[in-house]
């Protein structure tokens, strides 16, 4: 569908609402679509679902890239998102991080030692790569040994964030959140093995108010070229 509705257009502007946890490939990929396309894009970056909350109130957003899968199906139901354009384009990878070199193993037994006084996670009720932490700790059975331990952002630029000051020795966040392409992510991290939590498909879709947005279209289909999936890749993604 988005193939056949995207045609050769005068430049104009694209509002699209990110999921947090790609803000930085998103940067790559928006610049990159910005120059071989003349389109401009906006983006607003949170939470998934604050992001879908803002949408359900009017937020006048042509495009949601969401860090799940579940929430641009519900938008499509409720009639918020055009019925055909819902696709994944990339699968996101947990990872346990710590700005401090040698802290967390190759297998995150540090959650075990109790060497830490705090673990941020993102709020799992928005984010969910905060969903996937908690099923982490599940699978490890861990949760109630280092509930009181747990400090939770909004989203997970903010559980990142923790870590990044200090105001958390480690934390829960996105893989692509560490990972600069082309050099080895600073501090120390556990790649959470995918079987620990549900598979953190993240999927775009075409909301309502982009249905005719000429922009909101080529963004759409420039997601699934090769060069922005060279970009995903660079930072972790499964695509």
């Amino acid at each position: 569908m988005l193939v056949s509705l995207a045609s050769n257009t005068h430049a104009a502007e694209v509002s699209v609402a990110v999921a947090a946890n790609f803000l930085a490939p998103m940067r790559l990929i928006a610049q990159a679509f910005e120059q071989e396309t003349g389109h401009r894009v906006l983006a607003a970056y949170g939470a998934t679902g604050s992001l879908y909350a803002q949408i359900r109130h009017g937020a006048p957003h042509h495009v949601l890239m969401a860090a799940d899968d579940s929430t641009p199906k519900r938008l499509e139901q409720e009639g918020l998102g055009v019925a055909g354009t819902r696709f994944t384009y990339a699968t996101g990878q947990l990872a346990l991080w710590s700005r401090q070199p040698g802290l967390v193993d190759a297998q995150g037994e540090v959650l075990r030692s109790g060497k830490f006084r705090r673990l941020a996670v993102a709020n799992p009720k928005l984010a969910p790569y905060g969903a996937a932490a908690l099923e982490t700790l599940t699978r490890l059975a861990l949760l109630e040994q280092v509930r009181a331990k747990l400090v939770q952002g909004d989203n997970i630029a903010q559980a990142h964030q923790f870590v990044d000051t200090g105001n958390a020795e480690l934390g829960f966040v996105a893989l692509s959140q560490v990972v600069t392409p082309g050099r080895p992510a600073a501090g120390s991290v556990w790649v959470v093995p995918g079987s620990f939590h549900a598979p953190l498909r993240q999927d775009a879709i075409l909301l309502t108010l982009g249905r005719d947005q000429p922009a909101a279209l080529a963004l759409l289909r420039y997601l699934q070229s090769e060069k922005a999936l060279a970009i995903m890749r660079s930072f972790g993604y499964l695509v």
